[in-house]
């Protein structure tokens, strides 16, 4: 984590004290977040964020008051603070009020945290391992992207603790949902397919949305498709998609390795990064507020 964040509109260091005890979204996880990939100073996607961060914020009843120029202006402000242009950057909106045990002198219904942090290497791919009733997929709340994420941490803990990279979420129906962080895919012949949002109980991941609704790689169908573990390990290749991560390829399962389709990943990785780069070009030639 960089120097400085972002707190309420203002630039602050992030050693400074500020948070009270009595804020209820910070003491139960009540509020929504997003982490952003900045590249030369440019929050790749934002639209698409902002519109999920608002999306579920509405779903689980935390005020979303920020318009999309503002954020996107205190976020800019705060990348320049950190002089992160090349960065990850996650930005919240978090709950104030509600419940027994508020603060008596709070005056916002929100507060608005974000911080930048370096980029990570991920390595040449991951390994990993199953968790079952990781994700409900019939949930009224599945697929909100929400702070409350104590038992993603949990999970991602004791699968490092095991010689694990990540894990893989199942749902109530034994079939693949998503990683703690990261949506999965499988490549199955000429079409790719990762599972869907209306039953598996997976995040609707940035990355995830520009490859089926961004026609990235036309020589290819990717699609939504409902996988059972014995699909996956099957499949021709397998790989994850996140923010920070891009498209990362799954090496073994459970020990296991899995088959891998070089070629097809890296055409659609480049194809990938090549949208991103236009995307960034596009912004820094016009440098106007994104329209949302």
């Amino acid at each position: 984590m960089h120097r400085f964040l972002l707190h309420n509109g203002t630039i602050r260091d992030a050693r400074e004290p500020l948070l009270s005890p009595g804020q209820i979204g910070f003491l139960n996880g009540w509020g929504v977040f997003s982490t952003l990939r900045v590249s030369q100073g440019v929050l790749f996607a934002y639209e698409r964020h902002y519109r999920r961060m608002e999306h579920d914020a509405r779903r689980i009843r935390v005020p979303f008051e920020l318009s999309a120029e503002s954020l996107h202006e205190q976020l800019l402000q705060l990348i320049d603070f950190n002089d992160a242009n090349e960065a990850t950057l996650r930005v919240c909106i978090v709950r104030n009020t509600g419940g027994v045990f508020q603060s008596p002198d709070l005056t916002r219904s929100t507060d608005l945290v974000a911080f930048t942090a370096d980029l990570k290497d991920w390595g040449a791919g991951v390994k990993l391992t199953y968790v079952a009733h990781g994700r409900h997929g019939a949930s009224p709340f599945a697929g909100a992207k929400v702070t409350s994420w104590a038992q993603n941490l949990t999970w991602y803990e004791e699968a490092r603790e095991s010689g694990f990279d990540e894990v893989i979420l199942l749902n109530e129906e034994g079939q693949i949902s998503e990683c703690t962080s990261a949506n999965i895919f499988a490549i199955q012949g000429d079409r790719i397919v990762t599972p869907p949002l209306s039953t598996s109980g997976c995040l609707p991941g940035i990355t995830r949305a520009l490859l089926l609704e961004e026609s990235l790689a036309p020589e290819l169908r990717i699609q939504e498709s409902e996988l059972t573990p014995s699909e996956l390990e099957g499949s021709d290749g397998v790989f994850i998609t996140s923010t920070t991560r891009d498209l990362l390829p799954v090496l073994e399962i459970d020990g296991a390795p899995l088959a891998q389709a070089p070629e097809k990943l890296e055409a659609l990785r480049l194809r990938f990064q090549q949208y991103r780069a236009g995307y960034i070009s596009e912004r820094l030639r016009v440098a106007k507020p994104l329209l949302v």
